[in-house]
């Protein structure tokens, strides 16, 4: 039952935060606002109802270290996002018109911030993590990774490779993430920076559900192997092969800290993921 209310508690607040940021949209402040107030309560109500049904400290989501590891992730997700459209640009599909929106950027930190704490939560810090004491990493990098493609399905200019895609290259990248470092605030601040780079830095489509005004007016074109086509850039082929590489990254380092649990019987594997340091 802990993974029923772990996923009701935080849905919950997803929900809601959900429905004020929309209520505000076009207010660059409230959004902003709301957006990071919404990321905190998703924070608090997890650690909060982990520590009630789990009985333990809710060491993934501790302030020590927090701002560090989410420091790091956001910049290696404005990095990696960087380095996708950079090649596209190179193969003259991607151009800037003009300057965009200082304002509309600003307010989309709150609105990519909500996002990617409360989908994280829910994704890596619930399923992945309560999955992975059962049937080990691989498993539970695989079905989540899936489940979280396939959940993107419902987004506006949805389509079936790009579910793939994400499936693929962010919940792959992003459930190695966490496997490596044990905490949920690197994954948080990776899915964050690849996000707010997508729409506030570089105007792009997000995982089909529109483009944003960030800092530049630019639009793409060409094949949509290569551009992504209206889902966005996350269903381009850079995507998928940069998100393949930082994932055998983190999967390595999780590897060389002894953080990859086997396969095992259920008590053996809850037993043992315990043990690890998060």
């Amino acid at each position: 039952m802990r993974v029923v209310w772990q996923l009701v508690a935080v849905s919950a607040v997803a929900f809601v935060g959900g429905q004020a940021v929309a209520a505000v949209q076009g207010n660059w402040f409230l959004t902003l606002v709301l957006g990071l107030l919404t990321s905190a309560a998703a924070v608090a109500v997890y650690g909060w109802v982990v520590r009630r049904t789990e009985h333990r400290p809710s060491t993934e989501v501790w302030r020590d270290g927090a701002r560090t590891a989410f420091g790091r992730g956001a910049l290696i997700g404005v990095a990696a996002f960087a380095c996708v459209i950079a090649n596209i640009a190179l193969l003259g599909d991607y151009t800037v018109h003009g300057a965009g929106s200082v304002t509309g950027a600003v307010g989309l930190v709150g609105f990519m911030a909500a996002a990617a704490a409360t989908e994280e939560l829910l994704f890596r810090g619930v399923l992945f993590r309560i999955v992975e004491e059962r049937t080990g990493t691989w498993i539970a990098l695989t079905s989540t990774g899936v489940l979280f493609g396939m959940m993107h399905l419902l987004n506006k200019d949805a389509t079936l490779w790009g579910a793939l895609a994400i499936a693929v290259e962010a919940g792959g990248m992003l459930g190695a993430a966490y496997a490596a470092t044990r905490t949920l605030w690197l994954p948080i601040g990776l899915h964050f920076g690849w996000n707010w780079a997508e729409s506030a830095v570089f105007g792009t489509e997000v995982s089909g559900s529109g483009a944003q005004r960030g800092l530049l007016d630019a639009s793409t074109s060409g094949s949509q192997l290569v551009t992504g086509g209206e889902f966005g850039p996350e269903a381009s082929l850079y995507s998928v092969l940069l998100g393949i590489l930082v994932t055998l990254a983190f999967l390595r380092l999780a590897r060389r800290r002894g953080h990859l649990v086997p396969r095992r019987g259920r008590d053996t594997a809850a037993g043992s993921v315990a043990t690890l340091p998060r």
